[in-house]
């Protein structure tokens, strides 16, 4: 006679062992997070006459411009020079936490 109800073949234990492993990829990922925001990436434009640093935060923290970019007629290109080396570290920051996050949810992002 069948039993009804449960799970037969130990399935509680099975359970406890997801669990554990979510748990660990959760501090896993709460680790790599912290590393990612303290981390720092330099990007470049104008064959490297400007040069941007941007936080994992997303926040500009330097910018570091050539003496001969500095053109008083032509500040749009100094302007489009920085938008370009901002943009170029903000993808980097981007590229690098999902490389990171990949690597520990193996993955699984469509169901995190």
């Amino acid at each position: 006679m069948a039993k009804r109800g449960g799970f037969p073949g130990g399935m509680p234990g099975n359970m406890n062992n997801l669990m554990k492993q979510a748990q660990k990829m959760q501090r896993q990922m709460e680790e790599t997070q912290k590393q990612l925001e303290e981390a720092e990436v330099t990007a470049t434009a104008g064959g490297g006459a400007v040069e941007v640093t941007v936080s994992g935060r997303h926040e500009v923290t330097k910018v570091k411009l050539a003496e001969e970019v500095v053109d008083p007629d032509d500040i749009e290109m100094l302007e489009d020079l920085i938008m370009a080396a901002t943009n170029e570290a903000l993808r980097k920051i981007d590229e690098n936490s999902q490389k990171a996050m990949g690597a520990i949810t193996g993955g699984l992002g469509g169901l995190l």
